[in-house]
């Protein structure tokens, strides 16, 4: 996993322009990042992006910084997660937070749209079975809420719950008393979030890069 040594313009980064639909001057920016972010070295680890300020205060800090070590998120194929990544995984990763192109077809849009929902999925999805379940989906509730100050967390495990069952009926309609809802399944999640913008919203900022500005 080391990462490139090369210049923008050898093969390696034409590669990786293939592949994650970055401009070679992107690519070039993004590594300096990359290097600025590992003090120099070959790969990233976890506690790197301890330094970046826009992460500081993100009430999901944790399930983004676990994101760039999640192998799902590597278009590989694969579970699991690792310790470090080199440049190749962290660019991959960065791309799934790049806005669609003006001149893509409707179908490109709705595979980086896909896409996009399957990376948020995963983030939550954090025991990787294929089901947010409700511990899961709690727990990201009460970060977000819990953490704004204004609520405690026991307000925010019952908002929580509430939304659950909000979203257990909009996945199921209607449940019998003694049925048990197990979680959202990756098509329930696509369900929920029809209609939802995802594709040039879902975005970060970090080490004052702006992902939204890496669109060609």
């Amino acid at each position: 996993m080391g990462a490139l040594q090369s210049l923008p313009g050898e093969p390696q980064f034409i590669d990786l322009a293939e592949k994650t639909g970055f401009s070679l001057e992107q690519i070039g920016i993004l590594h300096k990042r990359f290097k600025q972010l590992s003090h120099n070295e070959d790969a990233l680890r976890r506690d790197d992006f301890n330094t970046i300020p826009d992460l500081a205060c993100n009430p999901i800090r944790s399930q983004i910084i676990e994101a760039f070590f999640d192998r799902r998120n590597f278009r590989q194929n694969d579970e699991g997660t690792v310790q470090e990544i080199g440049f190749e995984e962290f660019l991959v990763v960065m791309s799934h937070f790049r806005p669609p192109s003006l001149h893509m077809t409707e179908e490109q849009r709705e595979s980086i749209r896909r896409e996009k929902l399957r990376f948020l999925f995963n983030m939550h999805d954090t025991d990787n079975d294929g089901t947010i379940t409700l511990e899961e989906y709690r727990h990201v509730v009460e970060e977000l809420l819990s953490r704004s100050g204004a609520l405690g967390k026991e307000t925010a495990k019952g908002i929580a719950d509430a939304a659950m069952l909000e979203v257990a009926s909009i996945s199921m309609g209607h449940m019998e008393p003694d049925e048990f809802y197990e979680g959202i399944t990756f098509e329930h999640f696509l369900k929920l979030l029809k209609g939802f913008e995802i594709e040039s919203r879902m975005n970060i900022r970090f080490l004052n890069m702006d992902t939204t500005t890496l669109c060609k």
